[in-house]
């Protein structure tokens, strides 16, 4: 398994608690060979994240930086149980992937396995969203079983973070390898992210890519091995990636 050549999950200063811009996060993809980058910052609930103008303006992006291509995307906060993200369908609408993910402090309120599995499924069946990001957070525990199963049912990727390895989510290795076990298991797809608050980070998938190796999924199972590869996600989502 080689790295993949597209990284989904880069964050900018727009995040309030990232430290480099999209041009320095293309300029290191770039020197590390990589095809593409999406700049995910954080949605609105965050504190000190990006308002809804930023989401909606990110269509001033350039496409093409340092060779890379830049995609236009965010990282939503799932507020509630229901599928309730903090940008509105409008705004995720206009962007090239999204993620959604349970975060702290951004007003969501389950503090249950069942709470937790009853918000991730909820937003596994939003038709916007395409990526769920880090399942394996042990701040919010989950039935994976039944996370891995709505993901497959619903043609949705799960991601495996490099950075729950590195710097955040203490303790998510075991929860990690449980669900790449069950999705290389179920046939399920899979998106690799960094989750790079800084440049030099962009690209870094070391650790998760151990985990691909250890679990056997197969290439064709993750979405962002190549750039083709998320074209080919993207369009089966109805979604096609508009490289112009």
């Amino acid at each position: 398994m080689i790295a993949p050549m597209v990284d989904l999950h880069v964050h900018t200063v727009s995040s309030g608690h990232a430290y480099s811009t999209v041009e320095e996060c293309a300029r290191w993809a770039a020197q590390k060979g990589l095809q593409a980058i999406a700049i995910t910052d954080h949605g609105p609930a965050i504190p000190g994240s990006g308002n809804l103008y930023h989401f909606w303006n990110l269509k001033v992006l350039p496409r093409r930086m340092h060779g890379i291509w830049i995609l236009r995307s965010v990282e939503a906060n799932i507020l509630d149980g229901e599928g309730g993200l903090d940008l509105p369908d409008k705004i995720l609408e206009s962007l090239d992937v999204v993620h959604a993910g349970l975060h702290p402090y951004t007003g969501y309120q389950g503090d249950s396995v069942q709470e937790n599995t009853a918000a991730l499924i909820a937003a596994i069946r939003h038709p916007l969203v395409d990526i769920i990001v880090h399942p394996d957070n042990p701040a919010f525990p989950v039935d994976m079983e039944a996370v891995v199963g709505e993901a497959v049912r619903e043609g949705k990727a799960l991601e495996i973070n490099n950075s729950s390895f590195v710097h955040t989510r203490s303790g998510s290795e075991e929860n990690c390898l449980h669900m790449a076990r069950l999705l290389a298991a179920k046939g399920g797809l899979v998106a690799v992210g960094s989750d790079a608050h800084v440049a030099a980070f962009a690209g870094e998938f070391t650790h998760a890519v151990e985990v691909l190796q250890e679990t056997d999924i197969t290439e064709e199972s993750v979405i962002n091995y190549s750039i083709e590869r998320l074209e080919e996600f993207l369009g089966s989502r109805g979604k096609p990636l508009r490289l112009e």
